[in-house]
């Protein structure tokens, strides 16, 4: 019910990650709160709860004080994975480096 609840407050606050695609070239991407990692040729944004990964070559970031960005050049992944919790923690990873056996966050 909370779940629910929470996901129609979304929607009526406009909180939601909304994204146009116009073919390879652009994306445009509204209520992005902050460009974790950027440059030409990888960009991780985190827009609401979702942190969105993009690969290509050429990337450019452009209009970023207007609430939301616009990214340009030869986009050729995107990925998307859920955040923990807007403001919180975000998740970690335990992985085992394959050389040593140690585990890492």
């Amino acid at each position: 019910m909370f779940e629910r609840l929470k996901e129609l407050s979304r929607e009526k606050l406009c909180l939601n990650s909304d994204m146009h695609i116009s073919g390879k070239n652009e994306l445009i991407l509204d209520n992005c709160e902050k460009i974790e990692e950027c440059n030409e040729v990888y960009m991780r944004l985190l827009s609401g709860t979702l942190r969105i990964s993009i690969r290509g070559s050429c990337l450019r970031a452009y209009d970023f004080r207007t609430g939301g960005i616009v990214i340009r050049g030869n986009i050729e992944q995107i990925e998307f994975s859920e955040r923990s919790s807007r403001n919180g923690p975000q998740n970690t990873k335990i992985c085992q480096d394959k050389r040593s056996g140690q585990k890492t966050q």
